[in-house]
């Protein structure tokens, strides 16, 4: 479940399909940037490689902090990002209804 404070910042992982293509990225509104991404209203990597599913998500209460850790998954091997979301959705679940409650 989604707890929000004043400043809340997002880093998260959308896929293509379980196990499928991956795309790392930092927000400061989570729901609207992942609606952006699934309408396909972002112009880029997931647009372009039909990357919408939502399957990992981590709040960090500062961006310094959330802009760090995004790009330090997105420096780390793809078998350790397919591991950090095994242990959050091991069964790679759409994570969107869960949000959005």
């Amino acid at each position: 479940m989604l707890t929000f404070s004043m400043r809340s910042y997002w880093v998260y992982i959308l896929a293509s399909r379980p196990r499928g293509t991956l795309y790392v990225g930092m927000s400061n509104d989570l729901i609207r940037r992942i609606y952006q991404h699934r309408e396909g209203l972002v112009e880029g990597f997931s647009k372009e490689y039909g990357v919408k599913m939502l399957v990992y998500y981590e709040q960090h209460a500062t961006a310094m902090a959330a802009i760090q850790r995004e790009r330090n998954i997105k420096h780390w091997s793809r078998q350790w990002k397919i591991d950090l979301i095994c242990s959050m959705n091991p069964d790679w679940r759409d994570l969107w209804e869960d949000i959005t409650r």
